[in-house]
């Protein structure tokens, strides 16, 4: 109970925020008018550390079909109250929770509280918020009662007059007046894209000591250039490449990686260490693999020329495409295609604006994240024919060309080349001469030609970065995005100028025709 003398008398207000009672059933909330609270914030993947296994493990099981497995801590709390609404215990709540209230599984447990007789009458759908820690966070909070008791209000979003606040925390006008909830994942788009490499250790190698490995022979007679490659994250498409490898035996066996010894002895003193105490039995019994090894993105990117990434947080969202012997670590989001139309698709506004609305944001910076089974999985491409496909193929196309030659112009750079014996069929197989004609598995010289500052302009080249361009978007990048974007809304048969609501309206339309016609 409160000793704030603004809370008395104390007979009205109670303090009464548990979920589990001590003879381990579901708390009792006593009956009131309104509750109100600033509940915990713990992603689901941190609860089992800060809360141990029998808390969660018992939290969970009481609330097992109310709240998701993977919803956040805070949602308990949402289930909690909105079921006091439910049962005529309450007239409404108001709680405080991240911004990933908004989406996903924790979005889940918001629209099962408005479910039955009730709405949302308030919210600011994404607020800045320091802790006592002086963690920045983005949250939302939200306000929710009985139709009986708030229906007839007009609700407050962000503190202004809307007609309807959408489960997503956005006005129905701002959204087409419809639900991007109900958007179901489309089969065509499942398996198609995937996160990046969790490597869980110590896989990442200078650049110096990467290249003198590829020189390295083995008693195998194997190339170490099978199982090195260079790395990228999210922070090396929005800046620039640091300069990074990794060591990466993919699928392989302990006795096969340890054939490449200089790569495997690396492995073996900087990442078994800490591997074989880890949680997890398969991380601590395959210590020379990487943490998620991503046996499906493998598959779905073999034989592929080139594939297309995105960073999954970033400010501006930009589409960029990676070569089979660059790797993907974990934080970006991969795709498996070569296809100039597809990336063009992605690359479009229509895109950005479905993706703005369907994903969520992320730090202080409230920087966009692309969640790929909310945003990827429900996108529905252009059902496009050759001509239109042709046109979204030359805009993005030409596009790709202006982006690559701002940020690495032939005044500025020049060529450095490697040569290093590889494996036709391998990661890097495109840098053999000649290397189709030649048999699989075989061991050729690559021929790799990479890019780098002429003497003099280092300086000038660290500052050609894609955030860079796209913090000052000259008038050469927006005239070439503007007719991406009209290719891509021919292809749909929709006016290139449509209003950012009428586009969610008729993806969602969209959507649903389609997965109804895949099931």
């Amino acid at each position: 109970v409160s000793r704030n003398p603004i809370l008395k008398p104390l007979d009205t207000i109670s303090n009464r925020d548990a979920l589990i009672d001590e003879d381990g059933s579901e708390a009792f909330w006593p009956e009131s008018d309104f509750i109100i609270g600033n509940p915990p914030f713990l992603g689901d993947k941190k609860m089992r550390g800060e809360l141990g296994d029998d808390y969660v493990d018992r939290v969970r099981g009481l609330f097992e079909g109310r709240v998701p497995g993977s919803a956040d801590f805070v949602t308990f709390w949402f289930e909690k109250a909105g079921e006091q609404i439910r049962s005529g215990h309450a007239k409404g709540f108001g709680l405080v929770a991240t911004n990933g209230i908004r989406k996903g599984s924790n979005n889940d447990v918001l629209r099962r509280a408005i479910a039955e007789e009730s709405v949302i009458f308030n919210a600011w759908s994404d607020h800045p918020w320091h802790d006592e820690s002086g963690a920045a966070v983005r949250v939302s909070l939200v306000s929710i009662g009985s139709s009986a008791r708030y229906g007839d209000e007009q609700p407050l979003l962000d503190g202004e007059l809307v007609q309807e606040i959408m489960p997503g925390l956005t006005s129905a006008a701002s959204s087409g007046g419809v639900d991007l909830g109900t958007a179901m994942p489309l089969k065509s788009n499942q398996g198609m894209s995937f996160n990046g490499l969790c490597l869980a250790g110590d896989f990442r190698v200078p650049a110096e000591t990467a290249q003198n490995w590829l020189l390295e022979p083995n008693p195998s007679g194997q190339p170490n250039s099978d199982v090195l490659r260079p790395l990228y994250n999210g922070k090396d498409i929005s800046a620039r490449w640091k300069g990074q490898w990794v060591v990466d035996f993919g699928l392989m066996e302990e006795e096969e990686s340890a054939m490449y010894a200089a790569p495997f002895l690396w492995v073996e003193e900087k990442v078994k260490p800490l591997r074989v105490q880890n949680k997890r039995a398969s991380r601590r019994r395959n210590w020379w693999k990487h943490g998620e090894n991503r046996p499906g993105m493998r598959a779905a990117l073999t034989g592929l020329e080139r594939y297309l990434i995105t960073p999954e947080t970033a400010k501006h969202r930009y589409f960029v495409w990676l070569e089979p012997h660059e790797a993907p670590e974990h934080g970006l989001v991969v795709f498996s295609t070569a296809d100039s139309g597809v990336f063009g698709s992605l690359q479009s506004r229509i895109h950005l604006v479905w993706m703005l609305a369907t994903g969520n944001r992320l730090g202080i910076g409230n920087d966009p994240r692309y969640n790929s089974s909310k945003v990827f999985w429900t996108f529905p491409l252009p059902d496009t024919d050759d001509m239109q496909h042709g046109e979204i193929k030359v805009a993005s196309e030409e596009l790709d060309r202006l982006r690559r030659s701002w940020l690495n112009p032939p005044e500025w750079t020049e060529t450095e080349r490697l040569e290093f014996p590889a494996t036709v069929g391998g990661p890097w197989h495109s840098w053999i001469p000649n290397a189709d004609a030649l048999e699989p598995g075989s061991v050729h010289q690559a021929q790799y030609v990479r890019t780098k500052a002429k003497p003099g302009h280092e300086a000038d080249l660290k500052k050609r970065t894609l955030t860079n361009l796209y913090n000052d978007r000259p008038a050469w990048l927006d005239i070439q995005h503007k007719k991406l974007d009209e290719a891509v809304a021919a292809a749909y048969g929709w006016p290139a100028d449509l209003p950012d609501s009428e586009i969610l309206k008729r993806l969602l339309e969209l959507n649903l025709e389609r997965a109804a016609l895949e099931k």
